[in-house]
């Protein structure tokens, strides 16, 4: 038959069978119960939304996002969240700078020879005697020469070298002088190729005047021979002197406005020679530069001349940094 679930009406209330009474109350609290159920499930589900309670192992973990920093405007959301790596994690750094490019002249030596000693000529008993150059044996040094008016080679080449060493230090160069006059005399020409070789330097310069009759003008750059005996053997170093000498023979003459010796050289400004012991014993780039005459009025006045010795500083110092690399 047909259930009928609606609660007796009050006149019929007591006429009702105790067992019809307790199934009507039965079914109204079921009703009520059905009513109330979706509104207390959402209102568990706004609860575990926001609060994030009773969690458990039964359902999928809540994905959290990491707090937005303040630059970053407004507060990531889920559906923004890495598609691979852990919701939260270290932030990163910030991005290392380049460092900057390193100096082709970084780390490299030069040697600068400053020909001669002004106290040679005190003793020249002691400069006199021989030393070993691997293809012969030669003086040990000699006191050089000086202008008609007395000024020294050894004054000028240490004036220059002095001059050479500021403008190379100002490169970053690394520069060792051979001697600072602060020795009675020499060194001696083995002891100057040693001095080099020692330092292992990118290039060694020595400094010169030259000593002939009047008339005879210019500079010029020797360059050491192909040489081998004894303690003497230069193929190493043939090619890359020649290399540091032509530098250093354009940018002198551009320089100092000085032509090539008009006397050796075929006007090249280069000679090669085999019976130097500073070019016989370097294992170094190595080069002499004659940079006038000393005994020309006309070269004297140059090299006497403090504003041109500064410019025949730089123009082999720019041969110099060119040779290198700079």
């Amino acid at each position: 038959m047909p259930y009928d679930d609606s609660p007796p009406s009050p006149e019929s209330a007591s006429s009702v069978s105790p067992e019809r009474r307790w199934f009507a109350r039965r079914s109204g609290l079921a009703v009520g119960a059905a009513v109330l159920a979706p509104t207390a499930l959402a209102g568990w589900v706004l609860v575990q939304v926001t609060t994030g309670a009773g969690a458990d192992d039964a359902r999928p973990p809540r994905i959290v996002m990491p707090a937005a920093s303040p630059t970053d405007g407004a507060a990531a959301t889920p559906s923004s969240a890495p598609a691979e790596g852990p919701a939260e994690g270290p932030a990163e750094g910030p991005a290392k700078s380049q460092s900057p490019a390193k100096s082709p002249l970084a780390g490299k030596t030069v040697v600068i020879d400053p020909g001669h000693n002004t106290g040679n000529f005190k003793h020249t008993s002691e400069i006199d005697k021989k030393v070993d150059i691997g293809t012969n044996r030669k003086e040990c040094d000699t006191t050089g020469t000086t202008t008609n008016s007395g000024y020294m080679e050894a004054e000028f080449t240490l004036d220059v070298s002095r001059r050479l060493r500021t403008v190379l230090e100002a490169k970053g160069l690394k520069v060792v002088l051979t001697h600072q006059a602060d020795r009675p005399f020499g060194p001696c020409i083995d002891e100057r190729a040693r001095i080099g070789n020692e330092a292992t330097a990118d290039a060694v310069v020595s400094v010169h005047a030259d000593g002939v009759s009047e008339g005879n003008r210019g500079y010029h750059i020797i360059l050491p021979a192909k040489v081998k005996g004894g303690a003497a053997d230069t193929a190493k170093i043939v090619g890359p002197s020649r290399d540091l000498g032509e530098r250093i023979a354009s940018n002198f003459a551009r320089t100092t406005g000085s032509a090539p010796a008009n006397y050796l050289g075929s006007g090249t400004g280069l000679v090669v020679r085999d019976d130097l012991g500073g070019l016989n014993l370097s294992t170094q780039p190595k080069v002499f530069i004659e940079c006038g005459n000393m005994r020309d009025a006309k070269d004297a006045a140059l090299l006497t001349s403090p504003e041109w010795r500064q410019k025949a500083a730089q123009g082999i110092a720019d041969g110099i940094v060119g040779f290198l690399g700079g």
